[in-house]
C-alpha cells in the first residue's frame, strides 16, 4: 500500500514540477528574445553586467525553474522507490 502512495505522490510531483519548470523557464528566455525600449537599453548598458535589472530577473526566475525541476526529480524518486517496494 505504501509503494502505490509513493508511486502516486511521485507522479503528482513530477507532472507539477515539470509544468512548473518549464513555465518559469519561458519566463526567463522571454525577455532576453524581445527588444526592450531603445532609451532603456543604453541606460542599462552602461551598467556592469550583474547589476542590470534583466540579468537580475533571468538569474531569479532561472533559480526558481531549477528548483521545480528539482521537485520533478524527486518526483521520479519516489516513483521508482515506490515501484521497488518501499
Amino acid at each position: 500500500m505504501i509503494g502505490a502512495v509513493l508511486v502516486a505522490c511521485g507522479i503528482v510531483l513530477a507532472a507539477v514540477g515539470t509544468w512548473r519548470s518549464y513555465a518559469v523557464a519561458r519566463q526567463v528566455v522571454a525577455p532576453l528574445v524581445h527588444e526592450g525600449d531603445p532609451t532603456r537599453q543604453a541606460i542599462e548598458a552602461r551598467r556592469p553586467l550583474p547589476l542590470r535589472p534583466r540579468v537580475q530577473v533571468a538569474a531569479r526566475r532561472l533559480a526558481v525553474s531549477l528548483g521545480w525541476l528539482l521537485v520533478a526529480f524527486y518526483g521520479l524518486y519516489l516513483i521508482t522507490r515506490g515501484q521497488l517496494g518501499a
